[in-house]
């Protein structure tokens, strides 16, 4: 039987010894470490390849094993994977603009063997750097939307199929270095429809973040038609994908989202019924692990706001199976 998977992804940094203590004692069993995306992605987690080879960060990461919290890695690798400076020896690696030019902005082109070859090395390198706990790995594509490749080629695919081949090949890399991992199919802004062409390899899961959804409203609900968006894409995604390893990556304590990305950050308002809500429905779709971003909650926010509410969201997963309520009421 699959254990659940109870989390929470902040961005490395954000890991201090206060962070480790709200986590203990709690029922969250896996934490994410995030570097942060957007268009510095590449320098970001450059940064943090530096910061967790320190001596001081690998204590951080044993007394988080300690508690039995495994530890993962989400991030937005593709920049790091396929370096932009080699567009000036290999532009045709690149992705070509509606304009027909080759842009070395964001993503690739997908149909370049040679290109999608150089991922794999990369991200078999990576994954020897960042060994996941669970052999699960999130290593995703460039953080923007509308930067596909539109070549003759690539135009025939939709984001979504030039994803799938993009997370295939970075499969094949990070079993290099970890014969039985699996990688995640990033259900994310432009790649929430099924892919139509290319179809997933063996070891592909899906991991589904809907990022516009309204967090004050379940997604069960019918108030909400962003969150009834998410409901209609999720349907597809699981027949096409499958329940294995099927993972949610949600936005209810995501105070980096909230505060816009700036700093200071904004007290974060939490919707606990929202919460209860979304995990059962998640759970009832067959979700093997649920997370959320909780970025923007350490050290900075607790000097202005005091403790932010870990240990209350952790508490949403403790609630009883309808089926077991209902028992207990007829009783």
């Amino acid at each position: 039987m699959t254990m659940n998977k109870q989390g929470i992804v902040i961005h490395p940094e954000e890991l201090t010894d206060s962070m480790i203590g709200m986590l203990k004692g709690t029922c969250i069993n896996v934490l994410g470490l995030h570097p942060v995306g957007g268009a510095r992605a590449d320098e970001k987690l450059r940064g943090f390849l530096t910061l967790f080879s320190s001596e001081t960060f690998q204590e951080k990461l044993k007394k988080v094993r300690e508690l039995g919290i495994a530890v993962e890695y989400e991030m937005h690798a593709l920049s790091w994977m396929l370096p932009r400076d080699l567009y000036e020896i290999h532009p045709e690696w690149f992705r070509e603009d509606k304009e027909k030019k080759r842009v070395r902005d964001f993503n690739m082109c997908v149909s370049n063997e040679e290109a999608l070859e150089y991922i794999s090395g990369r991200a078999a390198e990576l994954a020897s750097l960042l060994r996941s706990d669970t052999g699960r790995y999130y290593f995703w594509i460039d953080d923007v939307k509308d930067a596909f490749c539109c070549c003759e080629k690539c135009r025939r695919l939709t984001p979504s199929d030039q994803a799938m081949l993009l997370y295939n090949a970075i499969l094949k890399g990070i079993r290099r270095a970890d014969p039985n991992a699996r990688q995640c199919y990033l259900a994310y802004l432009d790649t929430m429809e099924v892919p139509r062409t290319v179809r997933p390899e063996e070891g592909i899961f899906l991991e589904f973040a809907p990022m516009y959804r309204d967090t004050k409203t379940p997604l069960g609900e019918n108030r909400c038609e962003e969150n009834q968006r998410y409901v209609r894409d999720l349907g597809p995604l699981l027949s096409y994908f499958g329940k294995k390893d099927f993972q949610v990556l949600e936005y209810w304590l995501d105070n980096s989202l909230f505060s816009g990305w700036k700093k200071p950050p904004k007290k974060i308002a939490v919707d606990l019924d929202t919460i209860r809500a979304d995990i059962r429905f998640y759970r009832e779709r067959g979700a093997e692990g649920i997370t959320t971003f909780g970025c923007y909650l350490s050290d900075d926010y607790q000097e202005l706001y005091g403790k932010p509410p870990i240990g209350e969201y952790a508490g949403c997963f403790l609630q009883k199976p309808a089926a077991d309520s209902a028992e207990e009421n007829r009783t």
